[in-house]
Order: structure tokens, then C-alpha cells, then sequence
């Protein structure tokens, strides 16, 4: 089970609890502080895609019915549906909302009615460029198509003037199989960068073990690392390397580990502002008061977070230990804010 979701499960059994015991060790202030955390979790997890149908047809020209649940295999489909294939169009997938709104403008369909494999809420996939990935637990497609020229022979078309599958369907290959079933959750797989500030790593004198973290968790958190390096503590080379990652659009979420101390070396913040155009001092705000629930220490931190184009940048603390407890803490609000920044989901106002 994935942080983020443990997370929102355990706000959730709180939120249930509605008889809480008040001791010297727990105040009211700190039940209330965390009953608001849980809420954010919650609403932040259920802005996340969930699929709705699994559908798939056994012969070419036949509707596709919901199956709830199946086996998705690499460069070549889903098993058992008439259209899989060594092809680009493996899997085509509509979003729940859109067809929400054709309904409600008098279409009476049922799953797979428009030939999509995949029903999916959350997302517009027409805002996704080609080549945009996404994944579903172990399966990741990656995105070939968007629209298809519509047989105005179809049912559909006769009766309703229009098919939403030419203007808002979208296909895709599948680059890792697996299973997915009804319910599960559905995301973007964002690229991220991993640059790890360190003197003495960076010549080879001790194991990057923070990084290494990093590179964990966003990995089981669904993310593609594209880059990462280790640097020594220079603060306009961090600088260049920021803005050349976000400007030539090669991360969507840059992490930098260490440097973020009151050493005279220390210089990651500085140099990280320096880049970024908008500050989002909510993100390092969260983490220090996460950290110090666990260590006065956290106080000591002065790391920052800021938006440079399309790239979400943000500092870690240079301690393995502090960055599993950071990041595995934030890693579901980068991801909703990264979503938010792309265009690809709403805001929390009014959620």
C-alpha cells in the first residue's frame, strides 16, 4: 500500500472515531490540526482517476461489455478484446465525465457502447499531448492517439446527431501488462529529476543514500525518474541545472536532496530561488511541521519549493531518514499539485 493511501485510510478511521479521549500526551489542538490534515488527504485522493469500466469485446463489429477486471499485456492489449494487437491503437479509453454529459443530453448507452476498453474519472484525455504515460498499479500505456474518424453509420450517431469517441477517445499502447480491475486508481506518470547536493558524494567519498531514497519512493509512487545526478555544494550550478531541466521541459518534479543546513556551504535554497518564477512555501511549510512531530531539529531546516514553467521544484533535507519522512508525507499533494499545474484535474476550491 502506497503512503498516500495508507494516509488517507488511517484520517478516515479517525474521522470515523468520534468519541476521542483527551490525555496530557494528546491536546485538542493537535486533534483538531490533524483531523484538517485528513481532510486535505481525503480531498486530494479522491481528485485522483479511478477506473469505472473494463470493457472488451471477443470479436471485431460486436459492443464491448464491462468485465470489471482484466489482464492488460505488453505491446499487445488486453486479453481476450478483438482489437488487441501488434498495433498503435491498443487501448482506447473515454472519460467517465464525458460520457456523463452525453448522457445527460438523452443518449441511453452502457459501458463499452462507444468502443472504449477503459472508463476512467478525473481526467480530460484530450488535454494530454502524444506520448503522455499512465499508470494503473503495475500496467503503464502510453498514450498514440486522440480521436478517430467517426462511422456515422453507428447507432449512436443515428440516433443522437453526434459520438463522443471521435472528438474525446483516445488510444494507447501498453508498454508494461499487468491487471486492472474496477476501482482502481489511475494517474499520470510524471517525469522527475533526482539531484543530489553533496561535496564529498559527489567525489565519490560516501554512497549517494539519500538520493537512492528518492528514487524509491517516487518509483513506487508511479513516477518515471528521468534524470539524476550528484553535484558538489555549488549554488549556480544548481541554478543552471534547474532552470535547463525546466525550461527544455525534460522533469515535470524536481527534487534536490541536501544542502539545505546551516553550513557555510549550504546553499541549495538560495540557489533554488534563483530559478523558480512562483514560490509555493506551503509544500516546505507542511514538511518542517510534519518532521517536527518527530524532531525539534526540523526547525533547522530552510529548504524551499517554487514553480519555474511547468516544473514543480522542491527541496528535501540531506539525511536519508529525513527524506522518507518528508517526501512519503508530501508525495500525494506534489502529485494533485503537479496535476493542478499540467491542467489535468481541478483545483480544491469548492471540492
Amino acid at each position: 500500500m502506497n503512503r498516500s493511501r495508507q494516509n488517507t485510510e488511517e484520517c478516515l478511521k479517525l474521522e470515523d472515531n468520534i468519541e476521542i479521549s483527551y490525555t496530557d500526551e494528546v491536546r485538542f489542538t493537535d486533534v483538531i490540526q490533524k483531523r484538517n490534515l485528513c481532510r486535505l488527504w481525503e480531498r486530494l485522493v479522491f481528485l485522483m482517476g479511478k477506473v469505472r469500466a473494463v470493457c472488451i469485446s471477443e470479436k471485431r463489429g460486436t459492443q464491448k461489455k464491462n468485465i470489471e477486471s482484466a489482464v492488460f499485456v505488453e505491446n499487445w492489449g488486453i486479453e481476450g478484446d478483438a482489437h488487441a494487437g501488434n498495433w498503435h491503437r491498443q487501448i482506447s479509453l473515454l472519460s467517465e465525465e464525458t460520457i456523463a454529459a452525453f448522457k445527460a443530453r438523452g443518449a441511453e448507452v452502457t459501458d463499452g457502447a462507444f468502443g472504449e476498453n477503459l472508463v476512467v474519472s478525473g481526467y480530460d484525455f484530450t488535454k494530454f499531448p502524444i506520448g503522455t504515460r499512465f499508470t494503473c498499479k503495475d500496467v503503464v500505456l502510453e498514450l498514440t492517439q486522440i480521436g478517430k474518424e467517426c462511422h456515422h453509420g453507428c447507432e449512436i450517431f443515428q440516433k443522437m446527431g453526434e459520438c463522443i469517441m471521435p472528438t474525446n477517445g483516445v488510444f494507447a499502447k501498453v508498454l508494461h501488462g499487468g491487471k486492472i480491475s474496477v476501482g482502481d486508481e489511475f494517474h499520470v506518470q510524471y517525469r522527475v529529476a533526482v539531484i543530489t547536493l553533496s561535496d564529498t558524494a559527489s567525489k565519490g567519498e560516501r554512497e549517494d543514500a539519500s538520493g537512492a531514497a528518492v528514487e524509491e519512493i517516487v518509483g513506487k509512487e508511479g513516477y518515471e525518474v528521468v534524470f539524476k545526478k550528484i553535484i558538489p555544494d555549488d549554488g549556480d550550478t544548481l541554478t543552471a541545472l534547474l532552470c535547463e531541466l525546466s525550461d527544455e521541459d525534460k522533469a515535470d518534479l524536481i527534487l534536490t536532496t541536501g544542502g539545505t543546513g546551516f553550513s557555510k556551504r549550504d546553499n541549495t535554497p538560495e540557489a533554488t530561488m534563483r530559478a523558480v518564477e512562483r514560490e509555493t512555501p506551503g509544500i516546505s511549510e507542511a514538511m518542517r511541521y510534519y518532521s517536527l512531530q518527530i524532531t525539534p531539529r526540523a526547525m533547522l531546516s530552510r529548504g524551499v519549493s517554487g514553480i519555474r514553467k511547468e516544473a514543480l521544484i522542491v527541496n528535501l533535507p540531506g539525511s536519508p531518514k529525513a527524506v522518507r519522512e518528508c517526501l512519503e508525507y508530501a508525495i500525494g499533494a506534489l502529485t494533485h499539485g503537479i496535476d493542478i499545474l499540467k491542467g489535468n484535474t481541478g483545483n480544491c476550491a469548492g471540492k
